[in-house]
């Protein structure tokens, strides 16, 4: 699974995972995190998803980093705000008011380049990742954000049934992923109506990640 594969995506206007509104479990376990007015959260592979304008009205300025750049432009038009455009160590960034936005290789960024963040909110990056890659992604993101807290949404189904992206992210993974960096709780599991994709029964999980 290469960056061709998620341009065609979006060129294709493949996007069944961008949600229209903001995420159920997001809004209900934000607060668990324990963030203080302002916080900063990081957005891994972000897309323009519609948390982004919930987080900024929250009050929490936000910054991400995505492969699309055609995703990131249509985030500031659907957010009416004019970005500035810059580069920045090979990456172009596009920035307002409380937010910053990577389009580039997630792999790239360095802890520099993202800044003081305050948690990590990961709605569709690890699920979009097959299992190689997904070894690679935890190490990067808890390196370049310094080991900050993470909420976390991931599907569960039976991936013979039908494959992915996004993936099933079985518990035992989550934990064997994160616990050596992070105290690792499941905090809500809630059924697809209608099954994954419509086709194979799963469910919707929430995790909060704390430092151990």
């Amino acid at each position: 699974m290469d960056a061709a594969f998620w341009h065609s995506k979006w060129e294709q206007r493949h996007i069944a995972f961008h949600e229209g509104e903001v995420n159920s479990m997001l809004a209900r376990h934000l607060n668990r995190l324990g963030l203080s007015e302002g916080a900063r959260l990081f957005l891994p592979l972000c897309g323009k998803t519609r948390d982004i304008a919930w987080l900024l009205d929250q009050g929490h300025p936000v910054v991400g980093v995505e492969l699309s750049e055609m995703a990131v432009k249509e985030l500031f038009e659907e957010l009416d705000v004019v970005p500035q455009v810059s580069e920045h160590a090979g990456m172009r960034v596009y920035q307002a008011d409380g937010l910053d936005i990577f389009v580039g290789d997630l792999f790239d960024l360095t802890a520099e380049m993202l800044g003081t963040v305050d948690a990590i909110y990961d709605r569709a990056a690890l699920v979009a990742l097959p299992p190689p890659m997904r070894a690679r992604y935890v190490p990067q993101v808890v390196s370049i954000s310094g080991g900050v807290p993470v909420l976390l949404i991931t599907f569960e189904y039976d991936q013979q049934l039908l494959d992915g992206p996004p993936f099933s992210v079985e518990e035992a993974e989550v934990r064997a992923l994160y616990g050596d960096s992070h105290d690792v709780t499941s905090l809500q599991i809630e059924d697809i109506e209608g099954g994954f994709k419509g086709k194979v029964a799963a469910i919707n999980r929430a995790w909060l990640m704390t430092l151990a």
